[in-house]
């Protein structure tokens, strides 16, 4: 149901969630990697099965880079470059897309982010200078929580939006921080089951207490938790914490 794994010291999280979930490259993880050798090794192991988005090659802004969805759906974009304390020492940084109906709400998305998680900032903003993208971003990074993320305007071609396939997990320590991202994402946004909830931008996020996870894997307090977890939208700590009582 549930397996958590991590990644050059990067925490990541995977649900089976049916054939009617599918993550798709509106969500992408740009890996920095400081190793061409190691690169190309990653690069050919993600292509056995996997569909090339852009070509490993030299471009203006790396001398070797490439964008590829993998046989799981996940997509990656391999970077030749260092790994350095603009991006906190992370290796990997969740890249969001905005396109059709989204294109053009990159900044405004970011900022909304930046004011909401505490010990956020935002670290600079590309923005395309010239064609029908002109004045859009291009590029953007940010922080959240420590967490380095990214975003950019994709434009009106792509065929493909965020779906519930790629989220953000937020570990909550009170009710009170459930209740504020909550309350933030739902205005505008839609409210979905089990603590996930899209916001006004399209974006998922799963809101749950950071204990949710030692619940969920532990085998005698799991049917407890998941029988209560499943009936709400919004996570009650107080109603899961009855549950396994």
């Amino acid at each position: 149901m549930v397996v958590t794994f991590e990644l050059s010291g990067q925490k990541f999280l995977a649900l089976n969630g049916g054939p009617e979930v599918k993550p798709n490259p509106a969500v992408s993880f740009m890996a920095v990697l400081e190793d061409k050798d190691e690169l190309e090794n990653i690069w050919n192991k993600l292509s056995d099965g996997g569909k090339v988005l852009m070509q490993l090659d030299k471009y203006e802004w790396s001398e070797k880079y490439g964008w590829i969805q993998d046989k799981f759906g996940v997509s990656w974009q391999l970077y030749f470059g260092k790994v350095n304390d603009d991006v906190h020492g992370q290796k990997f940084i969740p890249t969001y897309m905005f396109t059709q109906e989204y294109n053009g709400r990159a900044e405004e998305a970011l900022i909304f982010y930046v004011k909401l998680f505490e010990n956020s900032k935002l670290d600079g903003v590309m923005k395309h200078q010239e064609g029908e993208m002109k004045g859009l971003v291009m590029h953007a990074q940010f922080v959240l929580d420590d967490c380095v993320m990214a975003v950019m305007d994709g434009g009106n071609g792509p065929d493909f939006q965020f779906s519930w396939g790629n989220s953000m997990f937020i570990e909550c320590e009170t009710q009170e921080e459930i209740d504020r991202f909550w309350n933030a994402f739902a205005d505008g946004g839609e409210e979905s089951q089990c603590g996930w909830i899209r916001d006004k931008f399209g974006v998922w996020w799963q809101v749950v207490p950071k204990q949710l996870i030692v619940w969920m894997t532990d085998p005698q307090l799991a049917p407890k938790v998941s029988a209560a977890f499943y009936k709400m939208k919004k996570i009650d700590i107080e109603t899961l914490r009855k549950a396994i009582a």
